[in-house]
């Protein structure tokens, strides 16, 4: 195994730093709470196909650490909790031969190792080369795969597209990225968010948010699992079938992500045994980049967000009234999808009491497409790498919905799940449901009602769900924290990666 030296960097006294954002504030609170559990953690895997030389990998990478300001952030705790720029920081690159490592436990330890968030690096990469396939042309190129690890602290998918772009620009000049150029890093994006007038969001979040308490799980109360962990099951939409339903949302004016809504809001509706119209909640993630800031595509940070969505649904509606709503209240978002849900639970009286607005998540996969050119010469050196695949990350809520088209341009659909609260057969079922009224929408037309779609899963009683359950080391973390600006933080003894 090849690794390259270490990460930890010591921390000077004239090292910048930058105020935690609200969605790092609550991100890092919660990952404190579960430690050692995965949490927030992402990986992204693919096969790289052709010559790799280790050093000249490492190299380029060096490169791009180098360069980005994000990749040498690390958080500290004193004298409040914030980030720490460092100037300096060692990318960490580990290669295994092949047949020496699982490649699916190689997967769950690394994600379970997850990061010691007061160094700096929320990023690691791993190779894990193949074994000669049998009867393979010797003119025929070897494979490795790729893992990279990163944590949402300090980074999104996005960016990792972004930063990836860079590697390869780097690895294609022998290791040393070309160019010198400043533009906007995260610098840019906190000093953005702090310029920022809170009134008009406050005012639009405070206005548009029902009152009460929004059914806000795709499932009936049920008993304890007895599982621990994250779990994650899949399914698919063929491309046929993906194609049919993406026809269908165009022929309503909305887009693919719309639909998913619209299906995830019936199954919060079916979980609430409501008998009549109920208002149901969940979160639809964004770039974070829909802002006038300069470049901001090309940005590396953690700037995907999650903001809660809340629709009426009624059995005696139709489903297009459904779907207008779901589109338009997106299209209204999206002029603050920059604030937090931990801000707009502030701000609605919801942080204290009176009803969480999401306990679920809808995820549309949405990513930058890489160059052409960068292809073209990645082929010129023998190489070739496949898209790269998102394994999701755990977030802070029970179960969450990812969606991505696959490469075969399928609909390839992942929950991701608290196995403490919805046990892997749980999962399982109400992704079955999900994919089930999926594959009913292109079927509806302007006069079907939300009853007659739900009759598809008539006879199949909705996933359980188990209550939740605080440990006593998560009940601990929370004792101790204390309030710094009016924002809450953690004690420095709580503090472990």
């Amino acid at each position: 195994m090849a690794r390259s030296g270490p990460r930890h960097t010591a921390r000077r006294s004239t090292e910048p730093s930058l105020p935690l954002t609200w969605q790092q504030h609550d991100l890092l609170l919660d990952s404190l709470e579960h430690r050692g559990t995965g949490r927030h953690v992402e990986q992204l895997s693919w096969r790289w196909r052709g010559p790799l030389d280790t050093e000249r990998f490492t190299a380029a990478w060096q490169s791009v650490v180098d360069r980005e300001t994000v990749l040498r952030a690390a958080f500290a705790w004193e004298p409040e909790p914030h980030v720490v720029l460092h100037e300096r920081a060692e990318v960490e690159v580990a290669r295994h031969p092949a047949g020496s490592l699982d490649w699916e436990e190689l997967l769950e330890c690394d994600r379970l190792r997850g990061f010691d968030l007061r160094n700096p690096g929320p990023l690691r990469i791993t190779l894990l080369d193949l074994p000669d396939e049998p009867g393979r042309l010797p003119a025929r190129p070897a494979a490795t795969r790729v893992l990279l690890t990163f944590h949402h602290g300090l980074l999104d998918a996005w960016s990792v597209f972004v930063l990836l772009d860079e590697f390869y620009r780097a690895y294609l000049a022998g290791g040393e990225l070309p160019g010198g150029e400043r533009r906007p890093d995260v610098r840019d994006w906190v000093l953005w968010l702090d310029s920022q007038d809170l009134a008009p969001a406050r005012e639009f979040w405070t206005r548009t948010v029902p009152a009460g308490a929004p059914a806000v799980l795709p499932a009936v109360p049920g008993p304890a699992t007895r599982e621990r962990g994250s779990g994650r099951v899949e399914a698919q939409l063929t491309r046929t079938e993906a194609e049919r339903l993406h026809c269908w949302a165009a022929a309503q004016a909305v887009p693919d992500s719309t639909a998913l809504q619209a299906v995830w809001a019936l199954l919060l509706y079916r979980g609430a045994r409501a008998g009549g119209p109920a208002q149901v909640g969940f979160g639809v993630t964004v770039s974070g980049r829909g802002i006038a800031l300069e470049a901001v595509e090309r940005l590396p940070g953690p700037m995907r967000n999650c903001l809660p969505m809340s629709v009426q649904v009624a059995p005696e509606h139709r489903l297009s009234q459904l779907l207008t709503a779901l589109r338009d209240r997106a299209l209204d978002m999206a002029a603050y999808e920059w604030v937090s849900t931990g801000q707009i639970h502030e701000w609605t009286g919801r942080a204290t009491g009176g009803g969480r607005l999401l306990e679920s998540m809808v995820a549309v996969e949405s990513m930058p497409h890489r160059p052409e050119e960068l292809c073209t010469e990645l082929a010129a050196d023998g190489i070739r790498v496949d898209p790269p695949r998102a394994s999701g990350a755990q977030p802070a809520l029970p179960v969450a919905l990812l969606a991505h088209r696959g490469p075969d341009g399928g609909l390839i659909l992942i929950a991701v799940h608290d196995r403490a609260r919805l046990s892997r057969a749980e999962a399982s079922r109400l992704l079955g449901q999900c994919v089930r009224l999926l594959r009913e929408l292109p079927g509806t037309d302007q006069e079907t009602t939300v009853a007659q779609v739900l009759a598809v899963l008539a006879g199949d009683d909705p996933p359980r769900i188990a209550a939740r359950h605080r440990s006593a080391a998560q009940h601990t973390a929370r004792t101790r924290l204390h309030s710094i600006g009016g924002r809450a933080t953690v004690d420095p003894v709580t503090s472990g990666s």
